[in-house]
Order: C-alpha cells, then structure tokens, then sequence
C-alpha cells in the first residue's frame, strides 16, 4: 500500500513538528495542509509543484488563488 501523501494538522501542532513536516515534504513528497479553526489555510507542498503551480499561474492557465 502506498505511503500517505498528504496530511492535515492545525496552526499549533505545525509549529511543534515544523522540522519533521518540511522533512517528510522535501525527503517524501508529503503536503500537509494546515488548518485554523478546523478551516484549511495553507499547503506545504514540495518545491516542483509549487513552481508548476507558478508556472501555470504566469502562463495565464490558472487564475491566482
């Protein structure tokens, strides 16, 4: 079975396993998303998909979030 790749934590937990999130993302390929008040707020994601992400936004193919 495939390792999860992604995973959700709130503003609180982030700041105590910071380190561990970025490893997982960087080392994995993990996104978490993080979470206030139960409400997804942001993504850590890996790099190249941030940089698809941009790609895509300055070719005009997605419009900015």
């Amino acid at each position: 079975m495939p390792e999860d790749t992604s995973a959700e934590m709130g503003v609180r937990e982030l700041r105590a396993s910071l380190s561990e999130v970025m490893n997982a993302t960087a080392v994995r390929g993990q996104i978490t998303y993080v979470t206030s008040h139960g409400r997804r707020v942001a993504a850590i994601v890996p790099v190249p998909d941030a940089e698809a992400i941009e790609a895509k936004r300055e070719a005009g193919d997605t419009p900015p979030a």
